[in-house]
Order: structure tokens, then sequence, then C-alpha cells
């Protein structure tokens, strides 16, 4: 196998456990990068030769990597510690750096999902993972007059201590023109008629909650949409969480530093922390087929129900994202806490003395822990 072909091969196991071969020992761990040179790192390694886990991220280069393989389900779970669940039923398969071929692989069947029911934590919003046909419920308010709907939708954002934010409209920056503006709660979906309510929509109350430093905005790449607002409205987001900026820390912090090749779509982001099967993403894919066919196609009015629901989903998830994101930065504190924990239950006796906190005691008990 030429080595793009390997190279491309490791790019769709990202995430999963493998068993590496080298030269001079053989190691397991959880796939985090790879580079052109078939350089690999892994997180929670394992000296399968001594049987001694080792702490932290490890790298490994190309050179002196015999094999790769593929760990199978079982031993994926006993890699993973069962923290997070399989994604597909796998086959072993190696990537064949110095001999054999990898085992049939494809990057939709290596993103793919187990089927399961996981709900989004929208009380009054029914769409249900497991079932396609719940897409057929899903439920939105369109906002696209100051009567009626406007003000108590204000009232209740106003309400909100954190809001999914998205936006959409042709070449959405200072220049383009913003024609939707969605806003998700933990229990309602609003749409934002921009090209209908014009800019009073923002004087009226939209801008307040956007400038709100007391509410937190979760946004998927806040820059066109900042530009924009900014430029057009007058509008200065603040307070904001951008899930794309949070994807990257996560990707550094387990990669010892490391940074990603490119940033990640909201399809790629809800794929992986979020473990969403393509299928249950392809909503996005719509939503780009329908901007190709036409460019202008949310100037159109009225907006068919199918992109007012693309329209939707695009917000849904960013309120989960952010809580999956920051349970996965947050795992070091946690693996540190949990050995605290168990620092005098599980220790030696001679550990156990005055109670008294002060920094050289707290070392040692840092540096027992690890």
């Amino acid at each position: 196998m030429d080595p793009s072909s390997d190279y491309q091969f490791l790019n769709e196991i990202l995430g999963k456990a493998v068993k590496i071969t080298l030269k001079c020992g053989i190691f397991q761990g959880i796939l985090q990068h790879v580079d052109s040179s078939r350089s690999i790192v892994l997180s929670r390694v394992k000296n399968l030769d001594t049987g001694r886990s080792m702490p932290g991220v490890k790298m490994f280069f190309g050179y002196e990597i015999v094999n790769v393989e593929l760990l199978e389900e079982l031993e994926q779970d006993a890699a993973r510690g069962a923290a997070t669940p399989i994604r597909d039923s796998l086959v072993t398969g190696g990537t064949g750096m110095d001999r054999g071929e990898p085992a049939e692989h494809s990057p939709q069947s290596s993103t793919c999902i187990s089927p399961e029911s996981r709900v989004t934590t929208l009380s009054n919003l029914k769409y249900t993972l497991a079932e396609e046909e719940e897409e057929e419920n899903m439920e939105y308010i369109v906002i696209d007059q100051f009567q009626q709907k406007f003000g108590p939708a204000m009232l209740h954002i106003k309400k909100q201590s954190v809001f999914g934010v998205a936006a959409e409209g042709v070449n959405l920056c200072r220049y383009g023109r913003l024609c939707w503006l969605q806003v998700t709660t933990r229990s309602r979906v609003f749409l934002f008629d921009i090209f209908l309510l014009g800019p009073r929509v923002f004087k009226n109350g939209l801008q307040m909650v956007l400038e709100d430093k007391n509410i937190l905005k979760v946004i998927h790449d806040c820059r066109s949409i900042s530009d924009c607002l900014s430029h057009q409205y007058g509008v200065i987001l603040s307070n904001v969480f951008d899930t794309q900026v949070a994807d990257v820390l996560h990707f550094s912090n387990i990669t010892g530093g490391f940074l990603p090749h490119r940033i990640s779509s909201l399809q790629e982001c809800l794929m992986r922390h979020l473990k969403m099967s393509p299928q249950k993403v392809s909503f996005l894919a719509c939503r780009q087929q329908a901007v190709q066919e036409n460019p202008d196609v949310w100037f159109v009015r009225p907006l068919p129900p199918s992109l007012l629901k693309v329209l939707a989903l695009e917000t849904v998830y960013l309120l989960p994202l952010r809580l999956l994101l920051l349970d996965e930065m947050m795992s070091d504190l946690t693996t540190l806490v949990d050995g605290y924990l168990n620092a005098y239950r599980e220790g030696s006796a001679d550990l156990l003395g005055s109670t008294e906190v002060d920094t050289i005691s707290l070392d040692s008990q840092i540096g027992y822990i690890t």
C-alpha cells in the first residue's frame, strides 16, 4: 500500500482504539493525530509487552511503525474504559505499512454509529435520532411579524442563561445579506425572518440579548455572524461559546498541544462528539445542495417547510454539543480528582498524618496520584 493510502486510512479511524507494532515493541491506545509522514499520536497508551499504562500522550514516528491494527469491538470498550459508546461494528485490519492490506473501509462506514435513541434536551422539540419519522414532528416558531409572536419570544429568550444562535443569508458577512437568525433555548426554537422584519428586530430586543454579557450564546463559527451583525446592525456579540473553537482546544488538549490540520464543520463536530450518524446530519447536506442550486434560496418567501426544518436543526444540537465539549475538555480534571479521592483510601497508612494542607503535602499528593 502506498503512503497516501496509509494516511487516508489512519485519518478515517481517528478517535478509535488501535494496536501498533514497532520494530522494538507493541503498544495500544486511542488514535488522536496523524500527519503526512504517518507519524501518529496515541492517548491512553499501554505497552503490551510489559502490560504497563503510560500517562499522557505519546508520539510514534512513521519510520519505526511496522503495522497498525484496528482493535475489535470488545477491545475498543476496554481501551476506552467504557467511557464512550462504540461508533460501529469494527473489523480488525492493518494499515499494511510494511505488509498486507487494510480491512475494507469507507468514510461513511467509519463514522456510522449503531442505532440508538438519543433525545435532545429540548422538552418541546419532538426529535428522536433513532426514528427518522420523528423529524416530521419538528417544532419551531417562525417570527415574521412584530405582532403576536415577537413579544412572547423575546420575553422567553430574555429569561435564559444560555441559548444557541445560527444565521443564514447570502454571502453572510459585512457586505452580504442576513436573511434568517435562528435562536434555540432548552425548550423553544425561534426562526427570526430578518429579511421581512428588517433592522427593527434588533432595536426591539434582539440586540439587547445578543450583547448581554450575562447570557451565554452558543455558536458554531461565530466569525461571519459577528462581522455581519457588527457592521450592518451595530450589534456587538458578547459572551460567546464557539463550538468550533472548543473542538480545536479539545484536540489540542488530548494531543499534548498539537493543532488539527483544519477546523471542523458543524457536521463533523456533531458526528464526532454527539456520535450522530451521517444520516442524522444529512440536513446539512440538504442545506448545501439547496444553496448550490439557488444561491438566493434564503430570499424565497414563503420558505419551504423542508428548509425551515433545516434552519431549526442547525441550532437544535448546539446546546448538547456545548455540554459534551465541556465534559471532554474537563476529562483531565476528572481523572485527577478520581485519583485524589483514592489517594488516602487506597494508599499506604504512611501517607496519613497531619490534616494541615501546605504546598509540600499537596505536591506530594499530586505526585502520588500521577
